[in-house]
């Protein structure tokens, strides 16, 4: 057979915007939910440098009702003369060609720092959208120009005087790149408050015009704002808001030759760390130099003033970074003329000298609060060593649960059903609450691939409690040893026996429990096994429908509906299992049998089963609804907003008692269908 010609017609050249449809994750990460947003991020980073270039002060973003996003800031407005080299307006240039931008010129540009250097954010939301509309206001006069996938309608037009100044970018994201176009008015509260935050002087309103909206706790006040003339100490403030705290957060700053640095810290009596960093006000979630800097910065300062004031003992070793991280929340913030960002979506930042820069302000600045507030500095010292203490304890009890955990057969737990298959990538764990249930999921369970490990009771609160007490807890030792990756210092994920971790509870308010109570320990000890996608919780029927010989199964009171309406029954011709289950139990059915299922009386007659647990279920029934690869219905736990998530676990699980109950309060009217 010949070979297939390759010859220069088969090269393609992209142009103008056409590589961004392409192969949009290259320039937005994806086209998830993420993806999504960071469109809104792209152009609301550009208004936030207007801000910190000292030329605009309020920025408003408008979730429309036609589900497009409005961005309107009062700066100086993009430029709409004509460009000397591409011989059209500059705005156009601005919104249809990648890496175009004032960002570029050093010294003589139009930005001293930004979040924007790579110069494609603008056009590449321009690509990504059906339609864009873009307001100019400069000069005293108002400009606008339209575009349609990327491509302009018609040139840049005057449409008269104005007062203002400023740029307003509405732009609607394109349905055939985005499977789904659902904004989160959550996730726009949260980034851009951390952006008022990060950003003195600034107000940022975001605003809900929406007629119709998912989220029911945001029914009344439409519109936010947020200004915040403490910068990152206030937000430091907010984030400890629910827990126990150190002392007052610290916060300092200077002005180095590689750029600005702000940190504001401060510890509390809990046991997680909460650190965020930034560069130029964009959120640097894989940290880099300037993180870098930060920790070595910290723990070399808190050692030399504990050894300075006897307060570490001589023979006693230095604190660790874990030591002196622990129970932690902190801001660190710089500002750089040139930031070498990883990638278009900005995660990690790759300037080196920002780690010498940041380290250098770290020690003096905190050296000296240290020295000016001896109090504090010993409280924060008593509680590194404490933690120090607890981490010795617990290698100890982790030594033991990694030593158990080494062998393999018969050292696994014993109430552990493992599978056949050694390839973690095709098997799966479910965590299952109570023996009952955990007897019917062995029995239905598919050998080969499903793994089940019965869970009695109600594992350890482990958000009030240190490694070494938590590894007491027989349960979660169990939990450990079964996943095989170990814990803390020597956690090793590469070792995952199970790729599909999957939660298995009732449905009712212990089940619940239950589920938060395993959810916090996955979030605050292998946040990765949720980074990675390898947490489920499983989704068990509310119902059992069945009339004559025809069952259905029902997820929620909404399937049910649905099913009585096809079936024509409604509550006069309905009734439920529980009479006809004691009189069968009663009699002692045959072992066989399920003693749930109970024929209706007449074949008119619709019987609906409200299951409480899934102990009611028999392995036949348990296997069809719930772990069934065809049928079954779950849900991947993922972690959009570490933030968020970090409040909420302390704010529900932590030793604070008026952080929860305002929570509670605030939403029990939302509670529905509430199992007491």
């Amino acid at each position: 057979m010949a070979a297939a010609t390759y010859g220069a017609d088969q090269i393609q050249v992209l142009e103008g915007l056409e590589p961004v449809r392409k192969r949009p994750g290259m320039y937005i990460g994806s086209t998830d939910v993420r993806g999504l947003h960071h469109l809104v991020w792209e152009i609301v980073d550009n208004a936030i440098d207007e801000a910190m270039a000292g030329y605009a002060d309020m920025v408003l973003v408008t979730m429309n009702n036609d589900g497009s996003i409005t961005v309107d800031d009062n700066g100086r407005g993009i430029p709409v003369d004509i460009h000397p080299t591409a011989k059209k307006s500059a705005l156009e240039v601005v919104l249809t060609t990648l890496h175009a931008g004032g960002k570029f010129g050093g010294e003589g540009s139009g930005y001293k720092v930004s979040g924007g250097l790579h110069g494609v954010g603008s056009s590449v939301v321009n690509a990504l959208s059906v339609s864009m509309k873009a307001e100019v206001f400069r000069d005293g006069s108002s400009y606008m120009q339209e575009y349609v996938r990327g491509k302009p309608k018609a040139d840049v037009k005057k449409t008269g005087k104005c007062n203002r100044q400023g740029t307003c970018i509405t732009f609607t994201a394109d349905p055939t790149i985005f499977p789904v176009v659902e904004y989160s008015f959550d996730m726009l509260l949260t980034r851009f408050r951390q952006q008022a935050y990060l950003t003195r002087g600034i107000t940022i309103g975001v605003m809900d015009a929406r007629e119709v909206r998912p989220e029911e706790d945001l029914v009344h006040p439409r519109l936010y704002r947020f200004s915040f003339d403490g910068g990152i100490g206030a937000y430091v403030r907010h984030l400890n808001e629910s827990k126990e705290k150190i002392g007052s957060p610290i916060f300092f700053g200077k002005d180095t030759p590689d750029g600005m640095v702000e940190v504001a810290l401060q510890y509390t009596q809990t046991f997680q760390e909460h650190v965020l960093s930034f560069a130029n006000n964009i959120h640097t979630a894989e940290g880099g130099h300037h993180l870098t800097g930060f920790k070595a910065a910290l723990t070399r300062t808190i050692n030399a003033y504990a050894r300075k004031y006897e307060l570490l003992k001589e023979k006693e070793d230095n604190l660790t970074a874990d030591d002196v991280r622990e129970g932690l929340t902190a801001v660190i913030s710089v500002r750089l003329r040139e930031p070498q960002f990883e990638g278009q979506t900005k995660a990690k930042l790759g300037n080196a000298e920002m780690k010498t820069a940041v380290e250098t302000v770290v020690n003096e600045k905190l050296a000296q609060y240290l020295e000016e507030h001896p109090g504090e500095g010993k409280e924060i010292v008593a509680k590194c060593l404490l933690a120090s203490r607890a981490r010795l304890a617990a290698r100890a009890a982790r030594d033991s649960v990694i030593r158990k955990g080494a062998l393999e057969g018969m050292t696994l737990p014993g109430k552990l059903a493992d599978c056949s298959s050694k390839d973690p990538t095709e098997c799966e764990i479910y965590l299952v609450e109570g023996d009952s249930a955990g007897g019917s999921a062995k029995q239905g369970r598919k050998r080969e691939y499903q793994a089940i490990l019965p869970l009695r009771g109600k594992i350890l609160n482990v958000e009030q409690a240190r490694l070494d007490r938590m590894l007491g807890n027989l349960e979660i030792k169990s939990l450990i040893i079964a996943m095989g990756v170990g814990i803390g210092e020597a956690k090793d994920l590469s070792k995952l026996r199970y790729h599909r971790i999957v939660i298995m509870t009732d449905a009712d308010v212990d089940g619940a429990h239950i589920r938060t109570l395993l959810l916090t320990f996955f979030f605050r000890f292998f946040p990765e096994l949720i980074e990675n996608g390898h947490l489920y919780i499983a989704q068990p029927p509310l119902f059992k429908i069945q009339k004559g010989k025809d069952v259905r199964y029902a997820f929620s009171d909404e399937q049910k509906d649905a099913v009585l309406k096809e079936w024509g029954g409604g509550q006069s011709a309905t009734e439920d299992f529980s009479e006809a289950e004691e009189s069968e139990e009663a009699k002692g059915g045959e072992e066989e049998k399920d003693a749930k299922e109970t024929k209706p009386k007449t074949s008119t007659k619709i019987g609906i089963q409200r299951y409480k647990g899934l102990g009611e279920m028999n392995a036949e029934q348990l296997w069809e609804t719930t772990m069934d690869p065809e049928n079954r219905i779950m849900l991947r736990v993922t972690m959009e907003d570490a933030e968020r998530a970090d409040v909420i676990f302390t704010t529900l699980m932590g030793s604070e008692v008026a952080p929860r109950r305002k929570f509670i309060q605030t939403h029990a009217k939302n509670v529905k269908d509430l199992d007491i």
